[in-house]
């Protein structure tokens, strides 16, 4: 089984999938890597209490009242960029 900070990779965890999710049932947290890059933690299930919904912000009663961040300045035009990237074929 892997200690803290160890790495475990997708294909180890397919391989020994029940060992783990013991280790999990126990307390422990697992972190799965694929090629160096983590990509998911395993944690042990927690039952929480029921989520509860506030009344939104006074300033914002709708949508509509958000204001909008300032348009960003680019050096080059988007639409061109996306249809560059279309044609291109990746």
């Amino acid at each position: 089984m892997s200690e803290p900070g160890e790495k475990i990779g997708v294909a180890e965890l397919k391989a020994r999938l029940s060992e783990y999710l013991r280790a999990v049932r126990a307390g422990r947290e697992i972190t799965v890597y694929d090629r160096d890059q983590p990509i998911a933690r395993i944690v042990p299930y927690a039952v929480g209490g029921a989520l509860t919904v506030r009344e939104p912000l006074a300033r914002y009663r709708t949508l509509a009242g958000v204001p909008l961040p300032p348009p960003v300045k680019l050096g080059v035009d988007p639409v061109a960029l996306l249809l560059e990237d279309r044609q291109s074929g990746r």
